[in-house]
C-alpha cells in the first residue's frame, strides 16, 4: 500500500483539532475526512467516523494492522508538518514585501 497523495483540507488554530485532511491510497481510494488532533503528549490522526445509535463513535474506515497505521500517521503528520513550515515561510516573504513596499525612498 502506498499513500500517493495527501491534502490538508483545512487548519485550524483553536482547540485540539489542528487540520482536517484527505489522502489517497495507490491513486485509487480517496479517504476524506481524517483529523490531525493535538493530544496530550502528541499531534495524533483520528480516522473518520460517524455516530452511532447508541452515540459511540465508530470508525468508518481504519488500518488493520498497527504498522499500516503507523504509516499512515507518519506520512500525514510530516505532510501537515511540512504545510505548517511552508505557510510560515510564506508569511514571512509576505510581511517583508509589505515592509519594503510601506519603507519611505530615500
Amino acid at each position: 500500500m502506498e499513500i500517493t497523495d495527501i491534502k490538508i483540507r483545512k487548519i485550524i488554530t483553536e482547540g485540539r483539532l489542528r487540520a482536517v485532511v484527505s489522502i489517497t491510497v495507490d491513486h485509487m481510494l480517496a479517504v476524506h475526512d481524517i483529523k490531525v488532533v493535538q493530544g496530550d503528549e502528541r499531534l495524533f490522526i483520528a480516522m473518520p467516523s460517524r455516530k452511532d445509535e447508541n452515540g459511540i463513535f465508530r470508525d468508518i474506515v481504519h488500518p488493520i494492522l498497527p504498522e499500516s497505521r503507523k504509516m499512515i500517521e507518519e506520512s500525514i503528520l510530516d505532510a501537515y508538518q511540512k504545510h505548517l513550515a511552508l505557510a510560515e515561510v510564506e508569511a514571512q516573504e509576505t510581511e517583508a514585501a509589505q515592509k519594503t513596499e510601506a519603507a519611505p525612498e530615500a
